[in-house]
């Protein structure tokens, strides 16, 4: 898969130019009207593990006792009157009669109907009533509630609505709203710098047409997928980040090489050939490579982790498709005329909206470059030292679950748990479920007793009998995802069942700790499936086994960086009130799993970037000092050019109101600023330079599997419509290689 493929496709490209174009079209129709369809087809939920004992207490549960416990918690309080005085009571007991005879309601339990102290503020001014819904899955659940909200406000008593039901939608509406508010607040912004990125109107547009594609073509692969495995709605929160992130990123490299092809005197067929051969064969590489990081999250048995992980590869996948056919058909179209539409900027004299790339001998890259080179183990170690630094707080990250504190201060589903939590006694929301079958009433009511005697438990009630089995339900102090709540649910599945009996402990702290021990498992896999990946591929774009190595290092240090500063702001509450969220002392551990494969994808694409221009020197050269500087100059501007793109992109989601959704934007906009400044444009070349030569060691036997099958790039394709022109180092290249070195090292 060397230079006579790529050469190959960029003569393809130029004769298929209007099939592929015409293809785009067809894919936006598709795409805008069946594939946006999309959206109401995806499930809400998919946050179980199906094998965990949690699940299998829920199957068991309704198997055997019917649904239990409570989809929608309604808070009726007062400023004035009491609950047992006419004025709160009546009112209350009017619309307690018009929800039992919903169709949505299977059962509504009330402190009017069982004088249960828990159901009954301490100052007597707030009740609450438990209802639980007849629909059974959870997007009809949604739809239910949606219905049914409005019939639960009593006239003359203020109400606040809460419980499980109720939190995922509001987490699901107000998600929706921050990725909407952050492509609104992108686009435009994202324009500009396109502009002052390429000086025309002209060039900063395709890369946004391209990032559209990538999107719709996505929308249209995740609904075929969804016809065949469930597939979660926060697949689309993946294909908005990363299919317009990495389309730019394709798009702007493509684009570049392509003007620099241009300016360099090229005609339009062959700086196509060119780009392809360079530029298309780094986007296939990096497309690859991303695509797999993302697929990574398919060992996951969570639907909501596997749904990112399908809807990243289809963005990433359609990302860089549309790079190597759509944008190269539109580019031999517009062939000059790319530069068109020029807008005057002071910095460009004369006006131009494109030149030729800079000589070695100048710009503010060559001067970088330079500066490397001359001292790379005084940059190697201190750009290793910042970024351990900036690592360190990773080393202490405690993980916990999900609750009601992601949401904004006000949220009336997190209002409601505080408040039970704060004014009721004995207060949760959500109870620990043990069910126990196989034994009869009496004994289940001995087990109930020394249920209620393990540390941190206030209750142990049964609430439901049917047979041999008997439903307890289990209240504790403190947060459902709290250490209280997780040691109790440890010591009740250590508890012995009774002889002849069967225990399951779950609920949602149950479910909370079966989350955190099947993500903990996987977690290694997943990092070995990254890792392993990117060493092949990289080794088949390069040849070399030294790189590849280092290069998962470095992703790995850049976001041991990035997971650094989550802990120090996330999980130890700084700049809490500045960033408007609630600390909770620990990271929800899907987070740094979804950053992980994301970061791990793009710090490669940037390592692709470099060494692809690094490589092509090389082969140039055979001066490794020339090649890493001239890599450096050639693409730094570029890969800056894209973190800065991809910031904004992210950036929208830091400013959200759910606290997962900023922890993620934050911890990408740490990640893309280290990677791009610290460890593309310092670390990579000063590692590089000290290692010289052995960057581009093989053994033999893998240095002929990379001859024959390694993914080479061609530094002199042939134009359009021509045989290849062999192109042999001779004595002038060798001495420009000597003067170049001589340069950067004196």
């Amino acid at each position: 898969m060397g230079d006579a493929m790529f050469d190959w496709w960029g003569r393809a490209v130029v004769r298929l130019r209007h099939a592929a174009l015409g293809a785009a079209l067809l894919l936006v129709a598709v795409g805008a009207t069946w594939g946006a369809g999309v959206f109401g087809l995806l499930t809400g939920g998919g946050f179980d593990d199906p094998a965990s004992e949690s699940s299998r207490a829920a199957e068991r549960i309704t198997e055997t006792l019917g649904r239990q416990g409570a989809d929608v918690i309604v808070l009726w309080f007062s400023d004035t009157h009491t609950a047992d005085q006419p004025a709160f009571r009546d009112p209350v007991a009017s619309t307690l009669t018009g929800l039992r005879s919903r169709p949505e309601v299977a059962s509504v339990t009330s402190w009017y109907d069982t004088p249960s102290p828990a159901l009954l503020s301490s100052d007597r001014r707030a009740t609450y009533v438990l209802i639980r819904l007849t629909a059974s899955d959870e997007d009809a659940q949604t739809e239910a509630y949606e219905a049914l909200r409005p019939a639960l406000d009593a006239p003359g008593v203020r109400t606040q609505v809460g419980g499980t039901v109720p939190f995922l939608h509001d987490a699901n509406t107000q998600t929706s709203e921050d990725v909407t508010r952050a492509e609104l607040l992108s686009m435009p912004v994202l324009l500009v710098l396109l502009i002052l990125i390429f000086g025309g109107l002209v060039a900063a547009a395709t890369p946004l047409l391209i990032g559209g594609l990538a999107i719709l073509g996505a929308f249209i692969a995740v609904r075929l997928l969804n016809m065949v495995t469930e597939v979660s709605v926060f697949a689309i929160n993946v294909i908005t980040l990363i299919g317009l992130g990495m389309a730019i990123d394709y798009a702007l490299f493509v684009v570049s090489r392509f003007r620099e092809e241009l300016s360099a005197g090229h005609d339009t067929p062959t700086a196509i050939a060119r780009t392809m051969a360079t530029a298309g064969r780094t986007v296939l590489v990096s497309g690859l490579t991303i695509t797999v990081a993302m697929a990574s999250l398919l060992i996951f048995p969570q639907a909501f982790l596997r749904s990112m992980g399908l809807g990243g590869m289809a963005a990433v996948l359609v990302a860089m498709l549309a790079s190597l056919t759509v944008l190269p058909a539109l580019l031999v179209v517009l062939g000059p005329r790319i530069n068109a539409l020029r807008v005057p900027l002071p910095w460009r004299r004369g006006g131009k909206a494109a030149g030729p790339v800079p000589t070695l001998t100048g710009g503010g890259w060559a001067w970088i470059a330079r500066v490397v080179m001359r001292r790379p183990a005084l940059f190697a170690v201190g750009v290793v030292v910042v970024l351990l630094g900036l690592a360190a707080p990773s080393l202490r990250m405690e993980f916990g679950g999900f609750d009601e504190r992601v949401l904004p201060a006000d949220a009336p589903a997190r209002v409601v748990s505080e408040r039970i939590r704060a004014e009721f006694p004995g207060g949760t929301v959500a109870p620990i479920d043990v069910l126990l079958t196989g034994v009869p009433a009496e004994q289940a009511g001995q087990f109930a007793q020394r249920v209620a005697g393990v540390p941190g438990v206030t209750g142990a009630q049964p609430v439901a009998n049917r047979g041999d089995a008997t439903l307890l339900s289990v209240t504790y102090t403190g947060e459902p995802t709290g250490d209280v709540a997780q040691r109790v649910v440890r010591e009740l599945r250590d508890l012995p069942a009774p002889e002849g009996g069967e225990v399951l402990v779950g609920g949602r702290p149950a479910a909370d700790r079966d989350l955190l021990d099947s993500l903990s498992s996987r977690l290694p896999w997943m990092a070995l499936i990254m890792a392993a990946a990117t060493l092949v591929l990289l080794f088949l774009a390069f040849g070399s086994v030294v790189l590849p190595v280092k290069a998962v290092l470095m992703n790995l240090v850049s976001i041991g960086a990035s997971f650094g500063v989550v802990v120090w702001i996330f999980q130890d509450g700084h700049l809490a009130d500045l960033l408007g969220f609630t600390p909770t002392g620990f990271i929800e551990p899907s987070n740094p799993i979804l950053m992980l494969a994301v970061l791990f994808g793009l710090a490669t694409d940037y390592e692709v970037f470099l060494l692809s221009r690094v490589r092509e020197e090389w082969d140039r050269s055979g001066d490794n000092t020339t090649a890493v500087a001239t890599g450096l100059q050639q693409t730094g501007r570029i890969i800056t050019a894209a973190a800065l793109l991809l910031v904004v992109v992210v950036a929208g989601f830091a400013t959200g109101g759910m606290a997962y959704i900023k922890l993620i934007g934050i911890g990408m906009i740490v990640a893309i600023v280290v990677d791009a400044t610290l460890v593309r444009a310092l670390l990579v070349p000063a590692t590089m330079r000290l290692l010289g030569r052995w960057n581009w060691w093989a053994p033999g036997p893998l240095g002929r599997v990379y001859q024959r099958y390694g993914i080479r790039e061609s530094a002199h394709p042939a134009p359009a419509g021509e045989e290849p022109a062999s192109t042999g180092a001779g004595p002038a290249t060798a001495g420009d290689a000597a003067s170049r070195h001589h340069a950067f090292t004196r």
